[in-house]
C-alpha cells in the first residue's frame, strides 16, 4: 500500500490513537480530530501526528483516505461529508493479516493478555509493535517497531473479528455482549468461529492448563483470571521458539502491573501507603462492565476491605444493560453498598428497558433495602457520579473501600477524589467529615424529594409568614393542596388553571423585595433560589374570595383524595395535554419499585408504601417517564422538587 493522506475522526479514543500510530509508521501522512484535547490527543501530537480540536468537513478537504469509530454519531457533519469511510477495526484487521499478527479476543482480559504478551516478547528480545486498548504506567496503547510481530487487541463489538486471518488468534473466555451489534447469541459467537477458522494457530486460554504458572513465583495474589491471561502470554512465547527458563525470568516483571483501570487503586496515591496502616482509606477503580468482570472485580476488593466495601457503578452502554438485566444484580453480592449511576451512552440513544431505573428496579428485587446487618446489599439510585462520589466521601470509616466499577465517564472522578481524601484522610478515619452543606429550603416538604444517600444538603424550614400553612390564604381553588405559602410560590402551585403568581404582587426573598415579574414565574416553576420569607398580594386577591366565586367545597369535590405518603402530582402537564392521561395511556398504572408504587386511582401519582425509599421513588419516577417517551415521544418534567433527570 502506497503512503496516502489518512484522516482519522475520533482520533483520542484508545483503539484509533494506536492505529494511528500503526499507519504513520508505515510512511502514511496521518491527521485527526476529536471533540476536545486530552492527555492522549497531545501524546499523539508528540508522535507527530497533527490533531485538531473538533469536528468540521474543511479537516477532509486533503485526505485520501478516512477513517471512522463508531463512538462517532452518523449524523456528525464531519462523518457525513466523508465518502465511502472506513471503520477501525477493518484497517487494524488489514494490518494483522499482512504480518505476523497476534490479535488476542474475548470478552473479558483482552487488554492485560495483550499488554502481557507485548511485553514478555520484548523482554525476551523481540522486536514487537502493539496497538492496545489500555495503557499501563509508561507502557503506552501503541508502538511500532521496524520489523517482528504486532501484538492487537482484536475487538469484536463491531463485528470486524471476522475479518483478521491472524498468524496467531489469542481467544479469551467468550460470554454474550454487545447487544447493539449482535442481536442474538448466535451472531455473537459465529463472529469467534470465523476468526477461529481463519487463523494459522489459535489458542484458547480456557483450555490451557494453569497448574504451570502457578508453580512461578510471580503468580502469587494473582485471582484466577489473571492466572488464564498470564498463562496465554507463557504459551504465545513457547510457541514462538523461546525457553520456559527464559520466560520464568521475565514474567515477574511483565505481571506486577496491571493496565490502568484494572483494579487499580486511586487511594492511598504514594506506594508507601499499604492497606496495613491504620486509619487508612482505600479507592479502586476497575474497567468491569460486564456482570462476569464486576463480579471478579467485587470479589478482589472484598478480599481485602476491612471495613464497608461500596461499589460505586455506571453501566455502559442502553443495549448491554438491556440484555444483561437479570445477570447484573448477581455481580454486587459480596458488596454492602451498591450505588448506581445514570448510564453511560457511548453513542447509543436511549433504549427502552435499558435505563439505570430498570437496573436498578432489577437489583431492588433481589436485594433487600435493610442495612447488612441482615447481610443485605443496601442499594442507592444517584441522579449523577458526581453525587454517588458526595455519598461515599460523606460515609467513609476507617478501613472502608470505595470501588469504582465502569467503562464510561466515571473514571473522571478520580481528580476530585484525590483532592478531598488528600485534605480529609486523618479527619475522616476519626469519624465522619464535616460535610460542605449545601442549603435547601423548604415549607412542609410535601412537595420535595429528599435522596436517601449521605449528601451535603442541610433542609431549613422556612419560618415567618411564608410558613404559614397555604390554605391560610383561602384561596378557594387551592383547597386541599398540602403546602406552606412559600413553598406555593416556590413551585408557582396551582390547580383548575390557575397558579398562586395571580394573586402576587411582590416576595421577600433572603431579605429583598422582588416584584413578582421578577421571578421568572412559569408553569409550576419559579427562578426562586434563595430563602423565600415573606409575601404582599396583588388586588386580584379580593376577586377570588368575592361570594361570586365557587367555594373551596365546590373544588374540593372535583378534586381526588390523596392517599397519605404521596408528592400529589408528580409531573407536570405538557403543553396541550395531561401527564396523567398519558402515564395511564402508557401503562403507568402497572409499575412499582421496591415499596413505591403508582396510585391506582391516578396515573401521575406516586405512593410511598411499606420500606419506600427515596431511591424507590426516582426510580419509579423515570420508568414512568420512559414509559411516556418511549410510546409517546413526549419528555415529562417533574413537578416535585428535587428530582433531576
Amino acid at each position: 500500500m502506497k503512503p496516502v493522506k489518512i484522516h482519522l475522526i475520533g482520533i483520542g479514543g484508545v483503539g484509533m490513537a494506536g492505529l494511528a500510530v500503526l499507519l504513520k509508521a508505515r510512511g502514511h501522512e496521518v491527521s485527526g480530530c476529536d471533540l476536545k484535547a486530552t492527555p492522549r490527543t497531545r501524546w499523539l501530537e508528540s508522535q507527530g501526528i497533527p490533531v485538531f480540536v473538533g469536528h468540521s468537513p474543511d479537516h477532509l478537504k486533503d485526505a485520501d483516505e478516512v477513517i471512522v469509530t463508531p463512538a462517532v454519531a452518523r449524523d456528525n457533519p464531519e462523518r457525513q461529508a466523508c465518502v465511502n469511510p472506513r471503520f477501525r477495526g477493518e484497517v487494524l484487521a488489514e494490518l494483522v493479516n499482512s504480518t505476523d499478527g497476534i490479535a488476542v479476543c474475548g470478552s473479558h482480559g483482552k487488554t492485560t493478555t495483550a499488554t502481557w504478551i507485548a511485553k514478555l516478547l520484548q523482554a525476551l528480545g523481540e522486536s514487537v509493535s502493539w496497538c492496545i486498548g489500555g495503557e499501563t504506567g509508561a507502557f503506552p496503547v501503541a508502538h511500532a517497531a521496524a520489523s517482528g510481530p504486532l501484538v492487537v487487541e482484536a475487538d469484536e463489538s463491531d463485528g470486524t473479528l471476522a475479518l483478521y486471518r491472524a498468524k496467531t488468534l489469542v481467544v479469551n473466555k467468550c460470554e454474550y455482549d454487545h447487544p447493539d451489534h449482535f442481536k442474538t447469541e448466535a451472531d455473537y459467537f459465529a463472529c469467534y468461529e470465523t476468526a477461529k477458522r481463519n487463523a494459522e494457530t489459535v489458542i484458547e486460554s480456557e483450555s490451557l492448563d494453569c497448574s504451570m504458572v502457578r508453580t512461578f513465583e510471580c503468580s502469587n495474589g494473582l485471582p484466577e483470571h489473571n492466572l488464564k491471561n498470564m498463562r496465554a502470554a507463557v504459551e504465545v512465547a513457547l510457541r514462538r521458539g523461546h525457553a520456559m527458563t527464559d520466560i520464568a525470568k521475565a514474567l515477574p516483571q511483565i505481571v506486577a502491573k496491571l493496565p490502568d483501570r484494572r483494579f487499580e487503586r486511586v487511594w492511598p496515591q504514594s506506594n508507601n501507603q499499604t492497606v496495613e496502616q491504620p486509619n487508612n482509606l482505600l479507592v479502586y477503580t476497575d474497567y468491569a462492565h460486564h456482570p462476569t468482570e464486576m463480579a471478579c472485580a467485587v470479589g478482589m476488593a472484598r478480599q481485602i476491605c476491612r471495613g464497608t466495601l461500596r461499589v460505586l457503578f455506571q453501566p455502559h452502554r442502553y443495549s448491554r444493560t438491556k440484555a444483561l438485566l437479570r445477570d447484573f444484580p448477581a455481580a454486587f453480592e459480596g458488596a454492602d453498598e451498591v450505588v448506581l449511576c445514570p448510564t453511560y451512552a457511548a453513542f447509543e440513544q436511549p433504549v427502552e428497558g435499558g435505563d439505570i431505573a430498570d437496573l436498578y428496579r432489577a437489583c431492588r428485587e433481589r436485594f433487600n433495602a435493610e442495612t447488612r446487618r441482615r447481610g443485605k446489599v443496601s442499594l442507592f439510585l444517584s441522579r449523577s457520579c458526581d453525587e454517588a462520589w458526595e455519598h461515599a466521601f460523606n460515609s467513609m470509616r476507617e478501613g472502608d473501600l470505595t470501588l469504582l466499577l465502569g467503562a464510561g465517564d466515571i473514571i473522571n472522578l478520580v481528580p476530585q477524589i484525590h483532592r478531598d481524601l488528600d485534605s480529609a484522610s486523618l479527619r475522616l478515619c476519626a469519624s465522619n467529615p464535616t460535610p460542605r452543606l449545601r442549603k435547601i429550603w423548604i415549607g412542609q416538604g410535601s412537595n420535595t424529594w429528599k435522596s436517601d444517600m449521605n449528601l451535603s444538603v442541610e433542609y431549613v424550614k422556612t419560618s415567618g409568614p411564608a410558613g404559614a400553612p397555604g390554605a391560610s390564604l383561602g384561596i378557594p381553588w387551592m383547597a386541599g393542596i398540602p403546602g406552606t405559602v412559600g413553598g406555593w410560590i416556590k413551585m408557582n402551585a396551582g390547580a383548575f388553571g390557575h397558579s398562586i403568581s395571580e394573586v402576587l404582587a411582590e416576595v421577600k426573598v433572603d431579605g429583598r423585595w422582588l416584584p413578582a415579574s421578577a421571578c421568572g414565574f412559569s408553569y409550576r416553576h419559579s427562578d426562586i433560589t434563595g430563602e423565600i420569607q415573606d409575601f404582599k398580594l396583588n388586588s386580584n386577591y379580593s376577586a377570588v374570595r368575592l361570594p361570586t366565586s365557587p367555594s373551596a367545597e365546590a373544588y374540593l369535590a372535583k378534586r381526588k383524595k390523596f392517599p397519605a405518603g404521596t408528592y400529589g402530582s408528580f409531573f407536570k402537564n405538557p403543553e396541550g395535554d395531561f401527564a396523567g392521561r398519558l402515564l395511564e395511556a402508557a401503562g403507568a398504572k402497572e409499575l412499582r419499585v421496591g415499596g413505591a408504587s403508582v396510585w391506582s386511582e391516578h396515573a401521575n401519582v406516586i405512593v410511598r408504601g411499606e420500606g419506600a425509599t427515596a431511591s424507590d421513588v426516582i426510580a419509579l419516577a423515570r420508568l414512568m417517564r420512559n414509559r411516556v417517551f418511549f410510546r409517546f415521544g413526549v419528555r415529562l418534567e417533574p413537578e416535585v422538587q428535587g428530582i433531576v433527570f
